[in-house]
């Protein structure tokens, strides 16, 4: 180009060198300093700063994998009115509580009477707890400056905003700013901070994704409104494993951890009643030994109605397919409806056998045996497919009392090599074998 198309003037174009050439003189430009802390090696460095300090709250410990580390930046995220800031109100009393130092609460959705409202009602009145209500960055260091707490609770990191910085409260400007700042602090003093998150309507955590990657922990609180149980379920974790999952219980004095809630999801009955089955559900590390029930409906013309709740419509429609033409159960024209107890959402294919002897039960007004538990994914063909963590699966329901077990081929004992104290456990090759064995196990057979 020999002119130049911003002034017009021939022969202003200038070559420069670009690619692989101009890295060193741009690395060059940049002068080198002392680091604060010179390199040592790592069997020289002590992890006791970064060990996990239990918050008093098992359940919400259970999912940090042991506490919440000094410095360390949790973010809990969850909808409206799911208990997030009662939760977290609680675990700020149970650390005031253990007396080390003490914790402070800034709310910027409520004044601190507000607040004081619901304290009284959990009983979380420490006197090492402390509140406040600020929406300004500034502001909220003051108060870490006076208090000099152990931990922290921002509810929520949206409503703050940092001066300075441009855009209003909660866009991605303001949020990345407020979040990188406290971030900052929490790794300077030590601080464990937890930051609230709003979600979208998808029900993702809300604001740019670099806030996640921020932080050292993402946790995202679920529940249905309409039902007690509810669950904290860990998305990243930089100090433990990702996975965990701990489940409360929201009552009118506040959410209390359920170590053991398992009998959430089941039915005790006086007599046997056709169209159940027990499955052992994996959230996360934990087994969950819930219940799934089946109605069937009159006769329908044309395209009889599948409804469903807590479970997957498409694997219902699948199964009832599979009953249909491997197993010989006509279900083409009756109303179908299946649910589970509790207000759990089992979505995994290892309750696709539980499901499957379920609908064959309500199908045939045949009771399936009290102490029987189904474990296995179910194939187009009619066949059982192998899960994960069937030995973890069994532990559970042995524990609980269940003595029959249906699981995939190479599952059994034999297999793994654990057998549950007190359980029989046979390896089903397809739909019709469970069905067969379902039907004839009674309590004196086992």
């Amino acid at each position: 180009m020999g002119r130049c198309p911003e002034c017009g003037e021939w022969g202003a174009i200038l070559e420069l060198t670009t690619g692989a050439a101009a890295g060193p003189v741009a690395l060059r430009a940049v002068p080198s300093r002392a680091p604060l802390e010179p390199a040592r090696p790592i069997a020289e460095i002590s992890a006791a700063p970064a060990k996990a300090r239990p918050t008093g709250v098992g359940e919400f410990d259970r999912v940090l994998g042991g506490g919440i580390v000094p410095g360390g930046v949790v973010l809990l995220a969850g909808e409206p009115g799911v208990g997030k800031s009662t939760l977290l109100l609680d675990v700020a009393q149970q650390w005031a509580v253990q007396g080390e130092s003490p914790s402070l609460v800034v709310s910027g959705e409520e004044s601190t009477s507000q607040v004081r409202l619901r304290a009284e009602r959990i009983g979380a009145l420490h006197e090492r707890l402390y509140l406040a209500s600020e929406t300004d960055l500034s502001a909220v260091l003051g108060h870490l400056d006076a208090v000099k707490p152990g931990l922290l609770i921002l509810d929520s990191v949206q409503t703050v905003s940092a001066p300075g910085v441009d855009g209003v409260a909660g866009g991605v400007t303001q949020v990345r700013a407020v979040t990188a700042a406290l971030v900052a602090v929490a790794k300077e003093r030590g601080l464990a901070t937890v930051l609230v998150g709003h979600v979208t309507k998808d029900g993702n955590v809300a604001g740019p994704r670099v806030l996640e990657h921020l932080v050292d922990v993402v946790l995202n609180f679920e529940g249905d409104k309409h039902s007690s149980l509810r669950m904290v379920r860990g998305l990243k974790n930089r100090f433990g494993a990702a996975d965990e999952v701990g489940c409360f219980e929201m009552h009118e004095g506040g959410i209390t951890s359920l170590p053991d809630p398992s009998g959430l999801f089941l039915t005790r009955y006086a007599d046997a009643v056709s169209g159940t089955c027990v499955c052992v559900a994996m959230e996360g590390r934990r087994a969950l030994v819930t219940e799934v029930q089946t109605l069937i409906g009159a006769q329908m013309p044309g395209s009889p109605r599948r409804t469903v709740s807590g479970l997957d419509s498409a694997r219902l429609a699948m199964v009832l397919a599979v009953l249909q033409r491997r197993a010989g159960i006509q279900l083409h024209d009756r109303e179908v409806y299946a649910a589970t107890v509790g207000g759990l959402r089992v979505t995994e294919p290892a309750a696709d056998m539980a499901l499957a002897l379920a609908a064959a039960s309500a199908a045939h007004e045949l009771p399936m045996p009290p102490d029987l538990v189904a474990i296995g994914e179910v194939g187009l063909t009619g066949e059982v497919r192998r899960v994960g963590a069937v030995p973890r699966r069994l532990a559970e329901a042995a524990r609980l009392g269940f003595r029959f077990a249906l699981v995939p081929p190479g599952c059994g004992p034999a297999a793994t090599g654990v057998t549950p104290p007190g359980m029989r456990v046979l390896e089903v090759n397809d739909v019709r074998t469970a069905l067969h064995y379902a039907v004839k196990a009674t309590a004196e057979d086992v």
